[in-house]
């Protein structure tokens, strides 16, 4: 069966030591199937929070291609967003309809211009409540606020090398490290893997 495998962690490897991680957690996803369980055990871990009105926000880091739209788009599924969606590769954010909660869908790849953030009203969407998920958050560098998970997904050095992906999970509030200890439970990621959601990958 698959399933995602869970490896030993030291209790944090910051990549910035000024602000290091609460908390680290390193994954090994065999397949997207993999991929689509993590996001379903994370979804379940913020759920409670997100209909409740707090606030969440989660980095995605990766190379072109390395599955962090993949990953966006099997948590959307199972927060409860319905039909299609989208990647807001052009439009920067897409906001996103789930029971109870705001979802914004943010890919920086192409943001060049910080008076957008202000003109485009991004400084309220991210003090808002709901969900914001940033993809290529390194666009805006200086502009984003402390993000309570990032979550970094490395691809084999070879393309014929498979689906796997190499996940590390960094956690950077309560809330966060509350998220990653969840997906670290045992047995949390034991569960069969939601279908994979229609709709060709972008660059993430």
């Amino acid at each position: 069966m698959t399933h995602v495998t869970i490896v030993a962690s030291p209790d944090a490897m910051p990549a910035n030591l000024a602000k290091p991680p609460v908390a680290v957690g390193d994954f090994i996803w065999t397949d997207e199937a993999a991929c689509a369980a993590m996001a379903a055990e994370l979804a379940q871990a913020m759920q409670p929070g997100l209909l409740a009105g707090e606030s969440a926000y989660i980095e995605l880091h990766g190379t072109l291609g390395a599955g962090k739209t993949t990953f966006t788009r099997h948590l959307l599924r199972a927060l409860g967003v319905q039909g299609r969606i989208k990647s807001p590769s052009y439009a920067v954010v897409e906001p996103h309809d789930a029971p109870g909660m705001a979802i914004h869908h943010f890919d920086f790849y192409r943001f060049n211009d910080p008076q957008e953030w202000e003109d485009a009203g991004f400084r309220d969407l991210f003090a808002a409540p709901g969900l914001k998920l940033a993809e290529w958050p390194e666009k805006a560098a200086g502009l984003l606020p402390r993000a309570d998970l990032q979550i970094h997904i490395q691809p084999p050095p070879q393309p014929d090398q498979g689906e796997q992906r190499t996940v590390r999970v960094e956690a950077f509030s309560p809330a966060g490290q509350q998220a990653l200890m969840a997906l670290q439970a045992p047995g949390a990621l034991s569960a069969p893997p939601a279908a994979a959601p229609a709709g060709a990958q972008a660059h993430g």
